[in-house]
């Protein structure tokens, strides 16, 4: 890994072969070519994003050391990007986030060399966007606005009601009356019109006899 390599390279097509072309010389950790992370993983928290990374490649010298920066922005506002960083590990948390915002990111390593105070910069990784969950109070703000709003709806569905039964009241009696009943006589013929319907509704109807009495005057006073 510390070594100064120099190679030189020629081609041979069966007895015809090139001249030797010299490589410049380079060295594992001063020329190395750093990607992204290989993998992460965000888990998405109440105001908050937890991120997990697996390194580009693996590292058997503590004298190199893997540095990670994260780039964020909000979604909505993709011209304001902040950057997060060096961290030393692959467990990253970021707190004090807007909850419910849409919040995307992009991570860099960094390789250290510290023997010879060498950094090299890595490669972005893709962007990837997440949501941030709803923290405790913006949980009692939605079950406050929902009961607010449902309780303004029903207030509104009542007032329109009201409204409708005052403007057509003569309507609404109208539809809601009950209809007029048939006659029993009536219901009786047109279930069986054999009956003698009309003669029994002329005897129901028939006046009866006046009933009199005959009076006579006794006394008649002059004064009176």
């Amino acid at each position: 890994m510390h070594f100064n390599i120099s190679l030189r390279v020629r081609a041979e097509l069966e007895e015809p072969v090139s001249t030797w072309v010299t490589v410049p010389w380079f060295q594992h950790f001063r020329n190395v070519t750093v990607g992204p992370p290989e993998n992460i993983w965000v888990t998405p928290g109440e105001g908050s994003l937890i991120i997990r990374l697996s390194p580009p490649f693996d590292i058997y010298d503590s004298t190199v050391t893997l540095q990670y920066y994260v780039h964020y922005w909000e979604k909505e506002k993709a011209g304001i990007q902040n950057v997060a960083g060096p961290f030393m590990t692959n467990s990253i948390v970021f707190n004090d986030l807007k909850p419910l915002r849409v919040y995307c990111l992009q991570v860099k390593v960094q390789l250290l060399w510290t023997t010879l105070n060498i950094s090299r910069p890595g490669h972005l990784s893709n962007i990837s966007c997440y949501e941030t969950m709803a923290d405790a109070s913006t949980k009692l703000q939605q079950v406050i606005l929902i009961a607010v709003g449902t309780f303004l709806l029903l207030l509104a569905m009542a007032g329109a009601c009201l409204f409708l039964v005052l403007k057509y009241r003569g309507l609404v009696k109208y539809w809601f009356q009950s209809p007029p009943s048939i006659p029993v006589q009536i219901e009786e013929y047109l279930k069986d019109p054999a009956q003698p319907v009309l003669d029994a509704l002329d005897k129901d109807s028939s006046p009866t006899e006046d009933a009199w009495d005959s009076v006579s005057v006794i006394v008649f006073p002059e004064k009176e």
